[in-house]
C-alpha cells in the first residue's frame, strides 16, 4: 500500500511542479548573489553569531564557499516554500481521495483505515524528505558552478575541511526534514476534516502562515516556544564549533509531540469518519 500511495503522489503533476518550484529557489539565489556580489565576497564568518539569523550569515559566505548556498537556501526555503509544498501534499492526502470519490474504494481493500492512514502519513514524510534533498542538490549544484569549493568556515569562525561541511549538510538537511513532520501531521489531520482537497490545502498553508506570524509578535513570546515553526533555523547550529545542540533538541522534542497530537487526532477522525465518497 505504501509503494503504492509513493508511486500516485509523486506521479501528479501537482507534486512535480512543487519540486520543481523547490528547485528553483537555489538558483535563484545563487544568480542573485552572484550579481549582486560580482568577484568578490562581502562580510565574513562574523555575522553569523546571531541566533535567528542564519539566513544572513550563510549568505555572506556563499561566495567564499558555494557549499554555503546549501545552507542559505535551506534557510530561504524552510520558513515558508517547503512548509507549504508538505501542507499542499498532506491537506490533499486523505480530503483530496474524499473529493474524487476514490476513498470509500480504499477502504473496500482489507488494509483497513488505520493502515491506509499510516500509509499517507508516511508518504508526506518521504515528501519531506525529498523536496528537502531536493533544494540541497539544486543548491550544491549551482554552488559548484558559480562558486569555489574547499575547506569551511564556521558560523563560530573555526576551520573544517570540504568532507565534514558536506557530511553536516547532510545532516542539516535530514534535520530540516525531520522539521516538518509537525506540518505533515497537522495537515493530515486537516485533510480527514473535510472532503475538499482545496479547503485542506487552503486551511493548512493558512494555519502555518498565522502561526508564523505570531511566532513573531514579541508580546506572545511566552508562548512562540510551542509554536511548531519556533526552532526551525536551529539547524544553523549545526554550522557551529562545537555545535549547540540545546535548540536542535527542542525543535525535535516539539516536531515530535506536534506529530503525535495531530497524528492521533487524525486517527480518531479517520477512524470513526462517516466516508460515503
Amino acid at each position: 500500500m505504501f509503494r503504492s500511495e509513493l508511486l500516485t503522489t509523486f506521479r501528479r503533476w501537482r507534486t512535480l511542479a512543487l519540486l520543481g518550484v523547490l528547485a528553483a529557489v537555489p538558483v535563484l539565489v545563487g544568480i542573485a548573489v552572484k550579481l549582486e556580489t560580482g568577484d568578490g565576497g562581502s562580510g565574513g564568518p562574523g555575522g553569523g553569531r546571531g541566533g535567528g539569523g542564519a539566513g544572513p550569515a550563510f549568505i555572506a559566505q556563499v561566495t567564499n564557499n558555494g557549499l554555503f548556498l546549501v545552507f542559505t537556501a535551506l534557510a530561504v526555503t524552510l520558513p515558508f516554500f517547503l512548509p507549504m509544498a508538505i501542507g499542499v501534499i498532506a491537506g490533499d492526502a486523505i480530503a483530496g481521495e474524499a473529493n474524487a470519490g476514490t476513498l470509500r474504494y480504499l477502504l473496500i481493500a482489507p488494509a483497513g483505515r488505520s493502515r491506509l492512514l499510516l500509509a499517507k502519513y508516511a508518504t508526506v514524510m518521504t515528501f519531506c524528505l525529498v523536496a528537502t534533498l531536493v533544494v540541497a542538490l539544486s543548491a550544491l549544484t549551482v554552488g559548484a558552478l558559480l562558486f569555489p569549493l574547499g575547506d569551511l568556515t564556521t558560523i563560530s569562525g573555526t576551520r573544517i575541511g570540504f568532507g565534514d561541511g558536506l557530511l553536516r549538510a547532510l545532516l542539516i538537511a535530514l534535520v530540516v526534514a525531520l522539521s516538518l513532520i509537525g506540518v505533515a501531521a497537522l495537515g493530515l489531520f486537516v485533510s480527514t476534516l473535510t472532503g475538499s482537497g482545496i479547503a485542506a490545502m487552503a486551511t493548512t498553508v493558512g494555519l502555518l502562515i498565522t502561526v508564523q506570524i505570531l511566532d513573531q509578535i514579541p508580546q506572545l513570546d511566552a508562548l512562540q516556544p510551542y509554536f511548531f515553526s519556533h526552532y526551525w533555523l536551529s539547524f544553523a547550529d549545526l554550522m557551529r564549533e562545537p555545535v549547540y545542540w540545546d535548540d536542535l533538541q527542542k525543535n525535535l522534542g516539539l516536531q515530535a509531540l506536534y506529530a503525535a497530537f495531530f497524528g492521533s487526532a487524525a486517527w480518531a477522525r479517520f477512524t470513526t469518519k462517516d466516508v460515503t465518497a
